[in-house]
């Protein structure tokens, strides 16, 4: 397996892997698919503002899951904060990818100098929970039937990790 930036061929198995997971997964709190445009566009501003898009990608080429990080929330007051997201080919999940491609985004975030990283998880969502755990991340927040979809309420579960804790909060 390989860990790599993606690339404009990506976007369509990007799309697919995403997809899936609106159409069968409580990891997207949407039911609305996108089209291909839409994730050429998230790319795009991806690479326009640097934030990464990681995949994972057999030798041959074939993506198992892709990553990425952006902003936490608008406020400057928030600039140090990042939110990242990580999706897996559900034929490629409990193989290591997720926890490589979240690993690698943990070292860009730390080496762009973010000082907290920041997972929203649903609250059934043992695997990603444990997965956090395992990368040093600690559950910081529990919302209570904050989001609904497959005529359920959903439960959100926010999990954090400090990168860089000698840093100094700065001035303004």
């Amino acid at each position: 397996m390989l860990i790599r930036e993606a690339a404009p061929k990506d976007i369509p198995a990007i799309l697919t892997i995403y997809n899936r997971a609106v159409r069968e997964t409580t990891a997207a709190w949407t039911t609305r698919e996108e089209t291909l445009d839409d994730r050429l566009t998230w790319f795009e501003h991806c690479k326009n503002e640097g934030l990464p898009v990681l995949v994972a990608s057999t030798q041959s080429g074939d993506v198992l899951g892709f990553a990425s990080f952006g902003p936490f929330r608008p406020r400057e007051g928030y600039r140090f904060t990042a939110e990242h997201t990580v999706y897996v080919d559900p034929l490629a999940q409990r193989q290591g990818v997720a926890f490589a491609l979240l690993s690698q985004l943990v070292e860009i975030a730390a080496a762009k100098d973010l000082h907290l990283l920041v997972g929203v998880i649903d609250g059934d969502n043992a695997a990603s929970i444990a997965l956090h755990e395992k990368l040093g991340f600690e559950v910081t927040g529990r919302l209570p039937q904050a989001g609904t979809k497959f005529g359920r309420w959903l439960d959100l579960v926010l999990m954090t990790r400090v990168l860089n804790a000698g840093m100094a909060a700065p001035d303004k």
